[in-house]
C-alpha cells in the first residue's frame, strides 16, 4: 500500500542513520534508494535507506554509532512479547558452552 510508506527528508535520514549529507545524496545518484520529489525536495523511501544502510559494514557501524543505533541499548520495553531474547542476541561463548 502506497499510504503506509514512510518518507523522510536527507537530513532527517542523515541523522537517523548517522551519515553525511552527501553520502545520501551519492546513494540516490547511484539509484541505490528509492525517493519522490516533493517541492523540490528528496523524500527518501525509509525501508530503502533502512536497506541500503545494511549492505556494507561501514554503513552499520555508523548507524550503530553515530546514528538510531546508540540509543538501542537505552531503550526500556516492559512487554517482554516484544522484547529481543538475551539468548538470542550473542552467541555462547565457548567457555560457557564447557560447562
Amino acid at each position: 500500500m502506497e499510504s503506509n510508506i514512510i518518507r523522510v527528508t536527507i537530513s532527517e535520514a542523515s541523522r537517523l542513520f548517522g551519515v553525511d549529507p552527501k553520502t545520501l545524496r551519492r546513494a540516490i545518484k547511484q539509484k541505490e534508494i528509492k525517493y519522490v520529489v516533493v517541492r523540490g525536495r528528496y523524500k527518501l523511501h525509509f525501508e530503502s535507506v533502512l536497506q541500503w544502510s545494511q549492505k556494507r559494514t561501514v554503513l552499520k557501524n555508523k548507524l550503530k554509532q553515530d546514528g538510531i543505533g546508540k540509543f538501542v541499548e537505552k531503550w526500556n520495553i516492559s512487554n517482554t512479547l516484544y522484547s529481543p531474547n538475551p539468548k538470542t542476541l550473542d552467541p555462547p561463548s565457548k567457555e560457557n558452552s564447557k560447562k
